[in-house]
């Protein structure tokens, strides 16, 4: 039975996955390699490996003063995170329904000091909030709650459900909740790319008392709203929204909403900033008076999802009003957008302005990540999950992060970067390519299948050299390969380039 099981299951996959790749081909041509992964990734059956530490230093991109490290890997569809009063980050394993604990940086190194499987047999947990003296759980088709004892780290009672039989067929199953000032907000989202649904639950944002009592729809016309958080200074609720597929590279924004208790936000029939939906649209003319518009727009399809207002993060003043949004990423554009952290910026007159935070998870369709939530930690740092690597990143402002050995790495060279910040690690990466291709090394050496065919390749040297053999062996390098005019910063430069090649 549990064979048939598992037999049917990858059969609807498979079959989703069909469906979803013709209905990309008809409108764009054919998929990418990436967006077939990120296809897979969603459905939740594909993942990468987490990036080594040398890639994510040459391909993380952060605004100038800060820094970025990895904090936690291994860590199967990992979805929303929070952290405990004594600093603890809690995470919700979507796939694997776990809800488990990552403990408190104790010793300072810039990673969590070991995992903790605190619950089990959750169906599909996305979410997950501290209140009071519980810990809420959004689980696909209920919200659950359990008294927790921050000290210990560990239950302080029984798991029971507070709001059971939530609706989690369809397309968007995933529940994503915020609680304020007694009152508990659920996200559920349409079954559907664009339809008009039958249970008035679906596409809201409802409002319930903090015990689950009370449930009612404070907001329509949200497509998706998977990230909600609390403004600090007016303690308005804010709602990413991810707008409908299937209309070109660019069409409609996904959305950032001002969510307001009675008010109408479009979904099915007005996309973005009014516009009537080509599908659902026509004949709708009369709601347009009635739709609240976004307060920004993402671009198309980069699927915003967990956001997060800056409060306690020792971050510069210009991040007095911001929020982080992590932006999942595309699945059904002809190149890839998205997989990146985004800061908006509050200003003066109410407008909101965008910049990117913690960018470089895709490049040239070349995808390492795919960032989920963000949560602000005991340190002053923001911490982000990927699901696609199963990773959370920790990110600072003006410190280093002494993170470059990977976790699982016993690799010769991998143990000598641990002396390297990320900021140098960086920078010599930067200086050793330079070098390698302004001496042309090419020319006699194979590097990643480019280069001389004939020549002897350098892949592969970490298993062999630490840094401080292959810096000095360019001083006696064996002939043929001449003595080039490397000081010793250059010298160690080229070796950091070297030894990062995978």
């Amino acid at each position: 039975m549990a064979f048939l099981f598992k037999l049917v299951k990858w059969l609807v996959i498979i079959l989703l996955v069909l469906v979803l790749a013709i209905a990309a081909l008809l409108q764009f041509g054919p998929l990418s390699l990436g967006s077939a992964k990120a296809i897979l990734n969603v459905l939740g059956v594909y993942s990468v490996e987490a990036p080594q530490q040398s890639v994510i230093a040459q391909r993380l991109k952060v605004p100038e003063g800060f820094s970025v490290g990895r904090y936690a890997e291994g860590l199967t569809k990992v979805r929303f995170i929070e952290f405990s009063r004594s600093g603890d980050l809690l995470a919700v394993l979507s796939r694997d329904g776990q809800l488990v604990r990552l403990k408190a940086d104790a010793d300072g190194d810039g990673r969590h000091d070991g995992k903790e499987i605190l619950m089990e047999g959750l169906k599909a947990p996305n979410d997950l909030e501290f209140y009071e003296d519980y810990l809420y759980i959004a689980e696909s088709n209920a919200i659950g709650r359990v008294r927790f004892d921050h000290e210990q780290g560990k239950f302080a009672g029984d798991y029971e459900i507070i709001i059971p039989d939530l609706p989690d067929d369809g397309n968007h199953r995933s529940k994503s909740i915020r609680l304020h000032d007694g009152n508990l907000y659920l996200s559920i989202g349409s079954t559907c790319n664009v339809c008009e649904e039958a249970d008035k639950r679906r596409a809201t944002i409802m409002r319930f008392d903090v015990d689950g009592k009370n449930g009612e729809v404070f907001a329509a016309g949200l497509r998706n709203s998977v990230g909600l958080d609390i403004a600090p200074w007016d303690n308005s609720l804010y709602a990413t929204d991810n707008g409908r597929d299937l209309l070109g590279d660019d069409y409609p924004v996904c959305e950032l909403n001002k969510v307001e208790e009675g008010q109408f936000y479009g979904w099915p029939y007005i996309n973005g900033f009014g516009d009537l939906d080509p599908d659902f649209g026509p004949g709708q003319e009369d709601r347009l008076s009635i739709s609240t518009s976004p307060v920004f727009g993402f671009p198309a399809h980069n699927a915003p999802l967990g956001m997060r207002f800056i409060r306690d993060a020792k971050f510069p003043s210009a991040y007095k009003k911001t929020a982080l949004v992590a932006l999942h990423g595309s699945w059904n554009r002809s190149k890839a957008d998205g997989y990146k952290v985004v800061a908006l910026h509050w200003q003066e007159d109410g407008s909101v302005s965008g910049e990117d935070f913690l960018s470089g998870f895709e490049k040239n369709e070349d995808i390492i990540g795919r960032p989920v939530d963000i949560a602000e930690g005991p340190d002053g740092c923001v911490y982000v999950s990927d699901d696609y690597a199963g990773s959370i990143y920790r990110v600072c402002h003006g410190q280093s992060q002494n993170t470059l050995v990977d976790l699982a790495s016993d690799t010769v060279a991998d143990k000598a970067f641990e002396e390297l910040s990320t900021e140098e690690m960086r920078v010599a990466l930067a200086v050793g390519e330079e070098l390698y291709n302004q001496y042309p090394c090419a020319s006699c050496h194979l590097l990643q299948g480019k280069g001389n065919s004939g020549g002897k390749s350098l892949d592969a040297l970490n298993g062999r050299y630490t840094l401080q053999s292959l810096s000095d062996y360019f001083l006696q390098p064996n002939a043929p390969m001449p003595v080039y005019p490397f000081d010793e910063a250059q010298r160690r430069a080229m070796a950091v380039y070297l030894l990062s090649v995978e």
